[in-house]
């Protein structure tokens, strides 16, 4: 199966499941398309440039109306609710786990601030800009670490059925919904 009959076969099956998504009149992309290039980027692993590169090189023809790249994922941002409606089913068992991702490593946290001294006048200006984007320090698996923590939901056949995700030592934005049994 080539790349292109692979995004082919994916946004079909997209295309499928949001028939009744309308576009906006002055939108380039049908929610379809969007949803498929957002996870064809999910399923790829690659940086932002990276990913872009290769579908503005690759997918402009399939996809004609793929805005510039800084657009392109403010787009996915907006509509990440959108691929809500791909999540699995959930079933009668269920796990629920949870993990931290580390972005930094605790020992060098200790560099980071003797460089913040160093350059003072500099981080100041910095700290105003990139303090919300920079993760605290939490316990995750009994070590602690400086990064981010997710937690899934998966049904008895191990698929997603619901996700949240936070930086560690803040409460997550959203809650992991545990259906009910009762009606």
């Amino acid at each position: 199966m080539t790349n292109y009959d692979f995004v082919i076969e994916l946004f079909i099956r997209v295309d499928d499941a949001m028939k009744n998504m309308p576009k906006h009149s002055q939108a380039k992309l049908y929610p379809s398309e969007l949803v498929t290039l957002g996870l064809l980027y999910a399923i790829k692993g690659v940086g932002e440039r990276a990913f872009f590169r290769w579908a503005d090189r690759d997918l402009r023809p399939l996809f004609p109306g793929l805005p510039e790249r800084t657009r392109f994922f403010r787009l996915l941002a907006t509509h990440q609710d959108w691929t809500e409606r791909f999540l699995a089913e959930p079933t009668v068992l269920g796990i629920i786990d949870s993990y931290g991702i580390e972005l930094l490593h605790p020992v060098r946290e200790r560099e980071k601030t003797l460089v913040r001294e160093r350059e003072k006048t500099l981080v100041r200006e910095r700290e105003k800009t990139l303090a919300p984007r920079i993760a605290t320090k939490g316990k995750s698996n009994y070590r602690w670490i400086m990064g981010a923590k997710y937690g899934f939901l998966l049904n008895q056949l191990g698929l997603i059925v619901d996700w949240a995700s936070s930086w560690i030592g803040t409460r997550p934005r959203k809650a992991i919904t545990i259906p009910s049994s009762n009606p």
